[in-house]
């Protein structure tokens, strides 16, 4: 659930400007509003550390011992030897790369001297070119030009014109300032130079710790500096403001009244957009926390924490998208091969247990087990088969046409039964607001039911009461136009009119839901595109048989892979998707929520540093 936030303003001493702050860090609670930005050269410093403990992540040696943390002197004449290393490197990798450019130029002529060639007089002058057949004829055939004739620069002619060079239309071969054996010689030091470098960097890399303890001190260094420039200042007085959770309130009382803070405590206004979101997630909504996390996604202050309904649709669509219980038998190995390396249960990890288990009881009821049809030869496997949704009918004396039908409409049912959960949300947060506009949301529940009957007998040619449908789908738009404006404390008029005003708005986010609907057809689409990819896979490998039996391995691991890669990229195209748009939407959910990030000293390395 979303906690409740207190806004506060606390106030000290001027003279106890860094008591207040190092008091408040260690309270690790106070979430600071209109944060300012830290001390650019802090800011400076945490980049220039993250770079390079990116470039020495490519030296770490795997199992190398590493070194205890370095104290701070030792670690800055590191860091420098370091840095120095680094640029030196790449100054290093540069000239190589243009040495390398001008010896493959100029190799095609030959090993020689341009230095002697530039010694001779003036009237001895050489330009050198490359030539075609062609243009060599004409060069022949030129009066007045003196050219020496070279051997052969790969199909081309090569010569040398002495003197004032004529008007050709082949380019001229500019002369290098070094011959081969010179720069040969300039790329061995280069590689020497850059083994020195790397040798450095490998050492370096051993003290991987100090970095990251580093790291960590500039990222805090950094924060603290971002809290003193977000203080008020004034009258031998400072102040900051911020907001601390209802369950952080008695701590930062009882942490008031230690250090004699001045402070204001009150609740947070409604007209208040900075309000931080914190999320608590308990043992079941905390599996889904690792999508968030990859995701960004945080919801606003005064929107739904759907992380229950989140996981459950998600589990439940991931199922149906992947749609094979082998795969799904592959997640779990999978999953039970890095929690017994680990020894660790994460979230993440309880997670791909939960996805594992619904794909394979998805697969189960639809007889898919990597595509192959001769599962359903196997007592076990049909057993398991829900004939109704079986992918193959013909074992259960079901047509195709109606095992299709049955699982569009259990699509189209998921997709109301989502739709209709976030209007029966917002209706009871409205009833419960005193919100008039909760009339406006039951109007969109009537309306998502009936179009959703209108949806079964466009698709699947359900037999259902149109007339009373239709008389729903408008009741639903009427309910939705006189009370859509509605608000609390608005004045009963004032909605309505603007209720009238968005008509034509109303009439599109009908056609839209209507839209909305269907769209869930895409977890049917995406399932059986799977299956016919994987079955393709089959029916390739099943064409080779005896010495060449191993390609037919190759490809059916192959193709199955490509077809697992695929559907995690429709997971988050698809499964997502129906949750962050249309569910989110109907809910009126932006996701456009501040995350609560108390000021407070960090322990982690890995945490991040907005500045």
């Amino acid at each position: 659930m979303i906690e409740r936030m207190k806004a506060v303003c606390i106030a000290a001493a001027d003279s106890h400007k860094d008591e207040l702050l190092v008091s408040l860090r260690d309270l690790g609670a106070v979430h600071l509003a209109r944060k300012q930005a830290a001390d650019p050269l802090l800011a400076e410093r945490f980049s220039e550390l993250s770079h390079t403990m990116r470039e020495l992540k490519d030296y770490e040696e795997r199992g190398g011992q590493k070194k205890e943390i370095l104290p701070d002197a030792e670690f800055e004449a590191l860091h420098l030897k370091t840095a120095a290393a680094l640029r030196k490197k790449a100054e290093c990798a540069g000239r190589l790369s243009d040495l390398l450019l001008e010896a493959e130029r100029i190799r095609p002529w030959g090993e020689f001297d341009p230095r002697e060639i530039g010694e001779l007089p003036p009237q001895a002058e050489l330009h050198l070119y490359q030539l075609d057949k062609k243009e060599y004829r004409a060069l022949c055939r030129e009066e007045g030009v003196r050219f020496i004739r070279l051997r052969p620069v790969g199909s081309m002619e090569a010569v040398a014109v002495i003197g004032s060079p004529p008007v050709l239309r082949a380019a001229e071969f500019r002369l290098p300032e070094k011959g081969l054996v010179q720069l040969s010689e300039e790329m061995r030091q280069c590689r020497e130079e850059i083994a020195g470098c790397e040798s450095t960097l490998r050492e370096s890399a051993r003290c991987m710790n100090s970095y990251a303890a580093q790291l960590l001190k500039a990222q805090n260094a950094a924060a603290y500096s971002a809290a003193d420039a977000s203080l008020g200042r004034g009258a031998s007085l400072v102040w900051i403001t911020g907001y601390i959770p209802e369950s952080d309130r008695e701590r930062f009382i009882k942490a008031a009244g230690e250090h004699g803070w001045a402070y204001l405590l009150t609740d947070v206004p409604e007209t208040d957009d900075g309000v931080p979101t914190k999320i608590r997630y308990n043992k079941v909504t905390s599996l889904i926390r690792p999508v968030f996390d990859v995701l960004g996604t945080v919801p606003g202050y005064r929107e739904y924490d759907i992380s229950f309904w989140f996981l459950a649709f998600f589990a439940l669509f991931f199922a149906m998208i992947i749609g094979d219980a082998g795969y799904g038998a592959l997640f779990l190995v999978a999953a039970a091969i890095v929690h017994i390396r680990t020894k660790k249960l994460t979230n993440a990890l309880l997670l791909l247990y939960l996805l594992s288990a619904a794909t394979i009881v998805w697969g189960a009821l639809t007889g898919t087990w990597f595509g192959l049809e001769g599962a359903m030869r196997i007592p076990f496997f049909r057993a398991l088969v829900l004939p109704a949704f079986a992918n193959y009918p013909e074992y259960f004396d079901v047509t195709a046409t109606a095992a299709q039908n049955n699982v569009m409409k259990f699509c189209f049912s998921i997709g109301a039964i989502q739709l209709a959960l976030a209007c029966v949300m917002n209706i009871r947060r409205k009833l419960c607001g005193r919100d008039l506009s909760w009339l406006a949301d039951l109007g969109w529940l009537i309306a998502i039911c009936a179009l959703y009957l209108l949806v079964l007998y466009l698709v699947v040619g359900e037999s259902i009461p149109l007339a009373a449908s239709a008389a729903a789908i408008g009741a639903g738009f009427l309910l939705v136009v006189l009370f859509g404006g509605m608000a609390r404390g608005k004045p009963f008029g004032q909605g309505l009119k603007a209720g009238l005003g968005n008509t034509f708005t109303v009439f599109l986010n009908t056609i839209s839901a209507f839209g909305n609907v269907m769209s869930y057809i895409r977890l049917f689409a995406v399932g059986m595109a799977s299956l016919a990819i994987a079955q393709s896979f089959n029916d390739m490998a099943a064409g080779f048989s005896g010495a060449l039996v191993v390609v037919g391995i190759l490809i059916m691991i192959i193709g199955h892979a490509l077809n697992i890669v695929m559907g995690f990229l429709s997971v988050v195209v698809h499964g997502v998707r129906l949750n962050l748009l249309e569910f989110s939407g109907q809910l009126g959910m932006e996701w456009a929520g501040i995350p609560y990030e108390p000021f407070r000293e960090l322990k982690n390395e890995k945490k991040q540093l907005k500045l």
